[in-house]
């Protein structure tokens, strides 16, 4: 966590108690309802689409509430140095909202549904189960595959962003995103 980062924690959080540090979005069981839509995909062969639909509406819920309370976090930061607040606010909302958006809902959400459309069609054509176990098994998949697929998107989606909008903010540092 960078400088600006760890100030911008700190100043939103107060300081000590046990609490202190803690981001709610990211260090608490909150951070899970940004996977909804890849539970929602790997049960997609089982489940009404509706609920899938449904899972995507948690997953940008919780994207949206992350980029709101670091827009309030770098505001609280600038308000204190004296800067200004709404460029500052606005960068970190933007710069979390579209990060979260691809690292958390467009990225995962497309990668399992792949995973479990092409296991389905497999499964079809390469075993004799019936429909009713296939689609439990193209669900255990998409499941299973939830974990190995986060951190290297995570780090593409990191690649992606300081090689194109991040080199437009001019900063020596990223925004504050990434606490």
């Amino acid at each position: 966590m960078g400088t600006l980062s760890r100030d911008l924690a700190e100043a939103a959080m107060g300081s000590g108690g046990p609490e202190a540090g803690v981001d709610l979005y990211r260090d608490t069981w909150l951070r899970y309802l940004g996977y909804a839509n890849e539970v929602g995909e790997s049960f997609r062969a089982i489940v009404p689409v509706s609920l899938v639909w449904a899972s995507y509406g948690v997953a940008t819920a919780y994207v949206t509430a992350d980029a709101v309370d670091k827009g309030k976090k770098a505001a609280a930061l600038q308000a204190q140095q004296g800067g200004g607040v709404a460029k500052g606010a606005t960068l970190a909302v933007v710069d979390t909202f579209i990060w979260q958006a691809l690292a958390s809902v467009i990225i995962p959400g497309f990668t399992i549904n792949r995973i479990c459309a092409a296991s389905l069609y497999l499964l079809a054509s390469r075993t004799r189960w019936p429909l009713p176990v296939r689609k439990w098994a193209t669900t255990a998949l998409g499941l299973s595959a939830i974990p190995f697929i986060i951190k290297p998107i995570d780090r593409s989606v990191d690649f992606l962003m300081d090689s194109s909008l991040r080199k437009l903010y001019k900063r020596d540092e990223k925004p504050p995103t990434s606490f």
